[in-house]
């Protein structure tokens, strides 16, 4: 069960960028959450370019690199998936990432969190259909989500900066509801999701 302290902000968030790219725009949108998020949300980045492909033979003995991914995905409170569409799907990184963190079989450390889903594009589809098969995924996790605001970003030129100022008053406000949202999403779920035992 959590503990009273558990249940009081500051919230534990990690955040996972789906893309690889040192120059993704899904980074800056992230940049741009955690800058404009109440203070209340304390992120940690959950990095996920380091794996290996994920192969049921590591079930018996998964490597050090999976065995600190998954740990430092259990030591948070919420996730934040911020994530790109590739061929109407999500990114291999991120689906791999998720499958690690899912295994071995009752091993899950992704059930039982918050979570919210969000994604930029340069198309106007803004990332739905990748954001509707994650969802398909988190639920079959037993990852409660928060399912509005939804959130599919147009990433025009110069609308966010590399250091996630946004420029563009609209999108900010919207962006700063978005994170007010989620951290009162979080606080429904650690009232009411009892936490792993």
């Amino acid at each position: 069960m959590a503990t009273i302290n558990e249940l009081q902000p500051p919230y534990r968030v990690g955040y996972f960028v789906g893309s690889l790219s040192s120059v993704s725009i899904n980074r800056r949108l992230a940049k741009a959450l955690l800058h404009l998020a109440p203070d209340e949300l304390v992120f940690t980045e959950i990095e996920i370019g380091g794996l290996p492909l994920y192969n049921r033979d590591f079930d018996g003995d998964f490597p050090p690199v999976a065995q600190d991914y998954k740990a430092s995905i259990a030591a948070q409170q919420a996730l934040l998936f911020v994530t790109p569409e590739y061929n109407r799907s999500i990114p291999g990184a991120l689906k791999n990432a998720i499958d690690w963190a899912s295994r071995p079989y009752g091993e899950n450390v992704i059930a039982r969190k918050a979570t919210a889903v969000i994604g930029a594009s340069p198309g106007a589809i803004g990332t739905a259909v990748a954001q509707q098969q994650l969802r398909s995924v988190l639920s079959f996790l037993q990852a409660p989500q928060m399912n509005a605001p939804e959130a599919y970003i147009q990433m025009r030129p110069g609308l966010i900066d590399d250091d996630g100022t946004v420029n563009d008053e609209s999108t900010e406000a919207f962006l700063r509801g978005f994170m007010v949202s989620f951290f009162e999403y979080i606080e429904r779920v650690l009232t009411v999701v009892p936490a792993p035992r």
